[in-house]
């Protein structure tokens, strides 16, 4: 909550002299009211104005990390995001590498349809044109996740997701040294070691942490291991300024077991068929945050931010059917060079004998991406190297991206109840390659018939402008009716230019991919008994980019997935959340116990169009559940918790052509599953334990079919695990 007090003249006549006063201006940034922040329930929506951030009348959450009864060592995300309403979740693997999450239509692999980012600026491989993210902060460290849905796209950038801000925490304020430590062990040899060292010593502050996993996988080929450090040092030069200097590092590998068809996961999900698949990570990110405060109601900050970073993936890419019989593998390797910036503007002021505020903001961002496909050793090792690095055998491309924008927003309060929020976004943003690739035709013995290098060089520059308007109703403090629609826009990644993969293939005229996203809800809390939100919403997707299934020509008619601009979809659903605390209700007098139940449920008919292509008319999108139900029970004294949750998830497709099955298995259904997951939680003054027991009934399914890595196939999800945890804090 924001609150403005207002200066008000008063003129007074003494004589012949006027002597004019003026009352003082107080900007209350953040009132936090402890007893009201734990009932919560561990959600809420963002405050109107935040920070640097407008977000009356849009569809937002705000996920408090310490407050959730979740296994926060292996990232769970089917755990962590269970009270964000419509998130549908890719399960790769059961140690959190990698965050896969889509919402409303949009494809989950790994984020790439949400702006992500970190205490507010970009962490994934290039904002446009590679905006997938292979680094996800440990949520050990999290203080909290904000996400706003796709009318983010005036302050955040056009994606159609929306946005997601993992917020670190900050350590104490009253201490020069607090130290916590947590080491947890599981399933399959999984071993997660966390320590944290914060405090402030006159006006600074720091914070940092290092953290280790491993773990061998419930698959076979599946260990991995991960080391993320983070340094943060804030400083105040100024009473009116403060500035943050921060650095992220990030290095992982993991052995890929690969997919698998329908009849190899139906008669054993835990087989594997490759052997020599790997896939490595390494991003670092360096950042410099300044804020200046230049009165009560006026303030500006900027971020820059840079990135150097790279990931290396190493195998067999060949069909799941295709046996490995050795040779030499393919090993793709990207290189991140990125650099932004961003600068916002935010002012308070009186319209209508009222608060109203306004923001505006720039944003410059210059990305480089370095992209090789050839061949490496045929050995079992990882080693991530070229047997020909001067004449690749596949492809050699550089990826040059920039981008330009300028955006506006304006919360006009035109009485106490009622507000509305206009805004625009204006973007410039070119995206180049520049390389080469080989088209090489092999007979049945593996031999090159003909092997032809074609240069290729593209430049596509747009400008546009979205806008975007919402309004927001307050029919009492805590009860808000609200409804926004902003325009979207994505742009072609880097995949969409060229890669070279036996699975798929993609269209040469691949187009940018436009529409907008329109909400309205009702959303509150009733006391600390009740909280809710509920809305409707609809996309619209035109020239939407997806899969088709194809087929080699003859003799072999291999399928394979085509990938281009589909034509227009259509997502429309609801999304529901309620949660509620049964002993708050039923008490006379302040308990510090609640036992609380949730349920989140969003209902997604998303569908494609009428088109002259028959067969994706009327076809659902790919990768769209049409009903997710997740519910759950809660316990929580003041030392302790225990958590019950269920997670259903309704059938989808993996193609535009709702293909129900393919020889590859890259193309199929995906079927309906349920999965229980329980955790607890006891503290003893300075210790703390935690218990989780994921998949508890040992539900064998799964929730993707991948193309390439880390298939191609089917990905099976985690079995039965069980994970303890100790945490010191001194």
């Amino acid at each position: 909550m924001t609150i403005n007090v207002f200066a008000q003249k008063e003129k007074h006549i003494i004589g012949a002299d006027t002597i004019e006063l003026s009352n003082k201006v107080y900007n209350m940034d953040g009132v936090l009211i402890e007893q009201s922040y734990r009932n919560q329930f561990g959600i809420s929506p963002l405050k109107s104005v935040d920070g640097m951030g407008i977000y009356e009348s849009k569809k937002t959450e705000v996920l408090k990390i310490p407050q959730l009864v979740a296994n926060v060592a292996t990232n769970n995300a089917r755990q962590i995001f269970s009270k964000i309403a419509g998130i549908n979740v890719w399960e790769n693997d059961g140690s959190g590498l990698q965050l896969n999450i889509g919402a409303r239509g949009l494809s989950p692999n790994r984020t790439s349809n949400f702006t992500v980012r970190q205490n507010g600026y970009d962490i994934s491989a290039d904002a446009l044109g590679y905006p997938e993210s292979y680094y996800t902060p440990p949520l050990e460290a999290i203080e909290k996740i904000e996400v706003v849905r796709g009318a983010s796209s005036l302050q955040y950038g056009p994606q159609f997701g929306g946005m997601i801000n993992f917020v670190f925490k900050e350590g104490p304020q009253d201490k020069n040294v607090e130290v916590t430590t947590r080491l947890t062990g599981g399933s399959y040899d999984f071993i997660n070691s966390f320590t944290s060292v914060g405090g402030s010593v006159g006006n600074v502050h720091y914070y940092t942490f290092f953290q280790r996993k491993q773990g061998n996988g419930w698959r076979a080929n599946s260990n991995f291991t991960s080391n993320t450090g983070f340094a943060a040092i804030h400083y105040h030069p100024i009473k009116n300024m403060e500035l943050k200097l921060e650095y992220t590092g990030l290095q992982y590998q993991a052995q890929q077991p690969g997919g698998l068809t329908d009849a190899m996961f139906n008669q054993n999900p835990e087989q594997s068929l490759r052997a020599r698949n790997f896939f490595s990570v390494d991003w670092q990110i360096v950042s410099l945050l300044g804020m200046y405060t230049i009165n009560a109601t006026t303030k500006v900050d900027f971020r820059l931010f840079t990135q150097l970073s790279a990931r290396k993936s190493l195998g067999n890419l060949e069909r799941i059917t295709m046996i490995d019989l050795g040779g030499n593998r393919t090993l793709l390797e990207d290189q991140y060079r990125n650099i932004g910036f961003e600068s916002r503007f935010i002012h308070t002021y009186s319209l209508f004998s009222l608060p109203s505020t306004f923001i505006t903001g720039v944003r410059y961002y210059n990305g480089f991406t370095a992209r090789k496909q050839g061949d490496a050793s045929a050995n079992q090792n990882p080693e991530f190297a070229f047997l020909n690095p001067e004449n690749l055998e596949n492809s050699d491309y550089r990826f040059p991206s920039r981008n330009y924008a300028v955006f506006a927003e304006n919360v006009i309060n035109f009485t106490e109840k009622f507000s509305i929020t206009p805004g625009v976004r204006i973007e410039y943003i070119g995206t180049y390659s520049n390389g080469y690739y080989k088209q090489t035709v092999k007979d049945f013995a593996g031999n090159v018939i003909v092997s032809e290098k074609i240069d290729d060089t593209k430049n596509r520059e747009r400008s546009f402008a979205l806008f975007g308007i919402g309004s927001s109703y307050r029919i009492a403090n805590s009860l808000e009716l609200y409804t926004n629609i902003s325009q979207n826009y994505r742009s072609i990644t880097f995949s969409d230019l060229r890669i070279v993969n036996p699975n798929f293939a993609v269209d040469t005229n691949i187009q940018d991919e436009r529409g907008y996203n329109a909400d309205i809800g009702f959303r509150g809390t009733v006391g600390s008994v009740l909280s809710f939100d509920v809305s409707l919403y609809y996309l619209r997707y035109n020239q939407r980019i997806g899969w088709k299934l194809m087929a080699d020509q003859a003799p072999l008619f291999l399928p394979y997935r085509y990938r281009t601009n589909i034509g227009e979809s259509v997502s429309k659903g609801i999304e529901l959340f309620t949660e509620f605390d049964i002993l708050k209700a039923i008490s006379s007098s302040p308990t510090d116990k609640s036992l609380s139940l949730f349920c989140n449920y969003s209902y997604t008919d998303a569908r494609y169009l009428e088109s002259q292509d028959k067969s994706i008319s009327n076809k659902f999108v790919e990768y769209v559940p049409q009903n997710m139900i997740r519910n759950g029970v809660t316990f929580k004294t003041s030392t302790f918790s225990i958590s019950l949750q269920s997670s259903f998830v309704s059938q989808q497709y993996s193609d535009a052509t709702n293909a129900e099955w393919s020889s590859t298995a890259v193309n199929g259904i995906i079927p309906a599953y349920n999965v229980f997951d329980m955790s607890a939680s006891y503290t003893y003054e300075q210790l703390r334990f935690e218990g989780s027991i994921n998949n508890l009934f040992d539900n064998r399914y799964f929730t993707r079919r991948a193309e390439g890595y880390p298939g191609p196939g089917i990905i099976p999800a985690e079995p039965l695990s069980v994970f303890f945890g100790v945490q010191y804090t001194f």
